[in-house]
């Protein structure tokens, strides 16, 4: 099954390694988006192998849109469901950026306002 979500990455937990009973070594690593819904859910995905060097490219605050796969399994009569990015690309379509969004409420981008009443045409 494969699905496309879209939302704002709350965070972006450290990587997990280990190796795999065949003597393969693995590298796995988990982030927290927040869909822009009526009412928004966080949803916790997984990037494993090269992926993890893709997520590197984002920080928490960066909108991104992540095709991912569903995939549940048993273990001694529990089901465990895991999410599983294959891709992640920034929302805008833009590269992404390391750098957080400019803050447009920031006090050093507020707008200047001037006493020129030449070009004032408001009564008071």
């Amino acid at each position: 099954m494969a699905l496309d979500i879209t939302g704002k990455i709350l965070q972006i937990m450290p990587t997990t390694t280990g190796t795999s009973k065949a003597g393969k070594d693995w590298v796995k690593q988990e982030f927290v988006i927040e869909t822009q819904e009526t009412y928004p859910k966080k949803v916790c995905i997984s990037v494993m192998g090269e992926k993890t060097q893709e997520l590197k490219k984002y920080v928490p605050g960066n909108e991104v849109k992540v095709s991912l796969n569903l995939e549940s399994r048993e273990y001694n009569g529990k089901w465990y469901t895991n999410v599983n990015a294959w891709r992640i690309e920034s929302a805008s379509g833009a590269p992404a950026s390391a750098a957080p969004q400019e803050d447009p409420f920031h006090p050093d981008n507020e707008p200047s306002f001037t006493a020129d009443s030449s070009s004032d045409d408001l009564p008071f």
